[in-house]
């Protein structure tokens, strides 16, 4: 790069910041300055103009380090790429116009100038880019796992009974971990009676009805007996005016009568103690 543009920056390096915070500060939306604190804010957005000046001095390596450290925080203080493109715009357009008011860029050479600052900045808006989208995506993936392996877990709450609680909306992919940890649940914990908990899914309709019995038909093909609990009056309702049939189904209003059921097929029951405390 221009050795005139990289002393020129390395020289004002406080008071460029200091432009491009206010400029950035009065653009970002909230998803930007209201997640975090002024003083996260402010370290954070020093060490993106501390990292697009080290792009000057830095080999291609040590940037790309650098880089990559740099995407996976901005990426967890969830800033959009929008803003991270935008402030290298802002950065380049401090440093030109503070170097044509200190009259270093002329006339004369306003446009070498300008295809120094196009050679420098072209590719490390791209590199940027790729490097936020690669650690987004990566992040995004990583979150996906763990939502997956949360969204079904399978608890044993007795020897031979255990319960796997369905919250929120069931589709055909969720539809299927749901099959996957409910047959591997069974064997793992060699249940006997699994009570599949619907209390926190809000809407059951055929689809949902579907997959939940073809749930009880596979666990019963390994073994074990299947009890839908968590039955609300709005579910009930759904369930006969669209004539689904879950006979085969032993059912329940609420996890506790489910689990008292349940005991029952195991030859087992809740009993009180007189003066126990």
């Amino acid at each position: 790069m221009n050795s005139t543009i990289l002393d020129y920056i390395q020289n004002n390096k406080d008071s460029i910041f200091n432009e491009w915070l206010e400029a950035t500060k009065v653009n970002a939306d909230e998803r930007v300055t209201k997640v975090v604190s002024d003083q996260v804010y402010i370290g954070t957005s020093r060490e993106f103009i501390d990292l697009i000046i080290s792009n000057i001095k830095s080999s291609n390596e040590e940037f790309t380090s650098k880089l990559s450290d740099f995407s996976e925080k901005i990426v967890r203080l969830g800033w959009p790429l929008s803003f991270v493109t935008k402030g290298l715009q802002t950065f380049g357009k401090i440093v030109f116009e503070d170097m044509q008011e200190a009259g270093i860029v002329t006339q004369e050479n306003q446009m070498k100038v300008i295809y120094e600052f196009d050679s420098w900045m072209t590719p490390m808006v791209n590199e940027v880019v790729n490097m936020y989208s690669t650690t987004w995506e990566r992040t995004v993936s990583l979150q996906k796992i763990a939502l997956q392996e949360l969204s079904a877990p399978l608890i044993p709450v007795f020897e031979g009974i255990t319960v796997m609680p369905l919250v929120g909306t069931i589709d055909t992919e969720r539809a299927k971990q749901i099959m996957e940890n409910l047959l591997n649940g069974v064997v793992k914990h060699r249940s006997e009676v699994v009570l599949i908990d619907i209390t926190g899914v809000p809407v059951v309709d055929t689809m949902v009805a579907h997959h939940i019995i073809q749930a009880a038909d596979a666990v019963r093909l390994v073994g074990a007996k299947c009890m839908l609990v968590g039955i609300r009056p709005e579910i009930a309702q759904t369930i006969v005016n669209l004539g689904i049939d879950l006979n085969q189904f032993t059912t329940k209003n609420t996890l506790k009568k489910g689990v008292e059921a349940a005991l029952e097929l195991t030859s087992r029951k809740i009993v009180n103690v007189e003066g126990a405390e």
